[in-house]
């Protein structure tokens, strides 16, 4: 029977409080760069295509870093070797990591992060403005969801 890679089942082991850390850590400084762009004043932000371009970059780290932290929790914790944005969410939410909400939350980042990574060209400035004024506490949320499941199962740290 041939192997599905994207779904490949190891052996769990221990969640590396090293990883949750520096991917918990990278998120909060890629959301702080954001904030210290003028995202609280529309003109000024679009008066600098630098702010735009820095947005841009800080956004798609913090998501970078988010799905990491959960594709390393299924992989360390559960044994689960996933490779698709998307499925990370379908599976955290299996395993009672998130909650449904979160989950769909989650599904609707992969599918932006996918959109700045491959369709980046059809991003439109004013969207990512409006992203990063108005919605970064979703990954936020997400990240929260994590340290919550990470705070109730320390016994799964190493």
């Amino acid at each position: 029977m041939p192997v599905d890679l994207d779904e490949q089942v190891m052996k769990p082991g221990k969640v590396s409080r090293q990883v949750v850390a520096d991917r918990l850590q990278w998120i909060n400084r890629m959301l702080a760069v954001i904030r210290d762009l003028p995202v609280n004043d529309r003109e000024a932000f679009f008066s600098d295509t630098r702010n735009s371009m820095t947005a841009e970059s800080g956004l798609r780290r913090a998501l970078e870093a988010l799905f990491d932290l959960g594709r390393h929790i299924l992989a360390k914790g559960f044994g689960f070797g996933v490779s698709e944005y998307k499925e990370i969410a379908i599976r955290l939410r299996e395993l009672k990591v998130i909650s449904d909400e979160d989950a769909r939350l989650l599904i609707i980042l992969a599918g932006y992060w996918n959109r700045l990574v491959h369709f980046y060209h059809e991003v439109d400035p004013k969207e990512l403005y409006d992203i990063c004024a108005n919605r970064l506490t979703d990954i936020e949320k997400i990240a929260l969801a994590y340290q919550k499941w990470i705070g109730q199962h320390v016994d799964n740290l190493e």
